[in-house]
């Protein structure tokens, strides 16, 4: 009486494998007891084995053979074309009576409940008339027998629906849980992700940002208190104190979580050409800036990324490499934005490759990396002594189309 739908468990299988070795197994028996009758005419017998073995093949190729949920058109079209092969067979052979049994599953499976009864009601009566016939005589041993094995049927079905409503049940709780416990990991996740980044936010405003401010006020003193200093003296400490300024407000954007000054004021590419001119001016290799391809609308923590990577390099090359030059490339291709900076500096061998260091330096390009890898992209470097460094980001520009969409929490740790 339940909808055909998807079975689950054990169980069910068990019982549907029952259903269909029944069916297989009573048509058998039906069929080599008419071959076997004496009675009757050999055309008679023959003709209703070869109509048993068609009805074997349309049943095998039934949507119930599959143990999964079949579509109800084709599947009530299989059960009428059953059943008529069956009426068939029961005219000419009574033997073939004992199939009704798995006929009532299969019609009480499904059939709605209404139609299911009256498809039981009128298999009973058919199997009925048809011993009768056969016999002569209506008696009660005739009545009797299919009408005890449809009640039968449809109690074992009423049984059969419970047992698949209670495992339909367990199948969506179980999926409610597993979908529940994916949700509580994410927020777990995110918590800590949050955790992390305000604990970042407090040692960040009360080292970093506190430095650079008594560095700012400590530069402005010493412009006020030195005003005989002139020339380039007075240049370099002006230069220090706008740097000192700009990086504190860095620091002060990071713990708030927005982006980077420079990129609500200018673009992507402006705010490298500024990179590249300050490495210039703070003693480093002259460097520049190339663009190739026409530059297109990136997503706002794209371009945070890709700043920050040009910033860390030319950190590294004006800190390590001793090189007087450096060319920041960036490009814009089909299907990816990518960023080199390359030095004509020392360079340095394989196994000399920058990482975390004691004293808490070097953590510069690992973190870089993390943030390409969760962008999506890869860093990768090469170096080798005498020959220089690279450094290459690469971003995907699958998200592109979105990238009129410069929200978002551009600072993630």
């Amino acid at each position: 009486m339940a909808e055909a739908g998807p079975t689950g468990g054990t169980v069910l299988w068990l019982l549907r494998a029952i259903l269909h070795a029944a069916f297989f197994g009573l048509l058998g028996i039906g069929a080599l007891r008419t071959a076997a009758d004496g009675l009757a005419a050999p055309a008679d017998r023959w003709a209703a084995v070869s109509g048993a073995l068609v009805l074997a093949v349309v049943y095998a190729s039934g949507p119930l053979m599959r143990h999964r949920a079949p579509a109800r058109a084709p599947a009530l079209g299989w059960l009428a074309a059953v059943t008529a092969l069956w009426a068939g067979l029961l005219l000419s052979a009574p033997d073939f009576s004992w199939v009704a049994f798995p006929l009532f599953f299969l019609h009480l499976h499904l059939l709605r409940r209404g139609h299911a009864v009256v498809a039981v009601t009128v298999i009973t009566a058919a199997v009925v008339a048809a011993q009768a016939l056969h016999l002569g005589t209506l008696t009660v041993p005739v009545v009797l027998g299919p009408v005890i094995g449809a009640l039968t049927s449809v109690i074992i079905a009423l049984g059969y629906a419970a047992l698949y409503n209670e495992s339909e049940q367990r199948r969506r709780l179980i999926d409610d849980l597993t979908r529940t416990r994916g949700d509580l990991a994410a927020s777990q996740h995110r918590a800590g992700v949050l955790a992390e980044r305000e604990r970042l936010a407090r040692e960040i405003h009360d080292t970093l940002a506190q430095g650079l401010s008594s560095i700012v006020l400590l530069l402005r003193s010493a412009e006020g208190a030195a005003p005989g200093v002139t020339g380039s003296a007075r240049e370099r400490i002006a230069e220090a104190r706008a740097t000192a300024t700009e990086n504190l407000e860095e620091a002060r954007r990071f713990v708030r979580g927005l982006t980077p000054p420079s990129l609500e004021t200018e673009s992507l590419v402006e705010a490298l050409r500024r990179v590249c001119e300050r490495a210039g001016r703070e003693g480093g290799p002259d460097s520049v800036l190339r663009v190739d391809g026409d530059p297109v609308p990136l997503p706002r923590d794209y371009e945070v990324a890709l700043l920050r990577a040009a910033q860390a390099s030319l950190a590294n090359t004006v800190a390590h490499a001793r090189a007087t030059r450096a060319v920041v490339t960036l490009g814009f291709l089909d299907d990816e934005v990518t960023l080199d900076v390359v030095d004509d500096g020392r360079g340095f061998p394989a196994t000399e490759r920058p990482a975390p260091r004691p004293d808490g330096t070097g953590f510069g390009l690992a973190a870089l990396r993390e943030r390409m890898t969760a962008l999506g992209g890869r860093l990768e470097m090469e170096s080798a002594p005498g020959e220089g460094t690279a450094v290459a980001a690469r971003l995907p520009l699958a998200r592109g189309a979105a990238a009129d969409d410069r929200e978002g929490d551009d600072e993630q740790t």
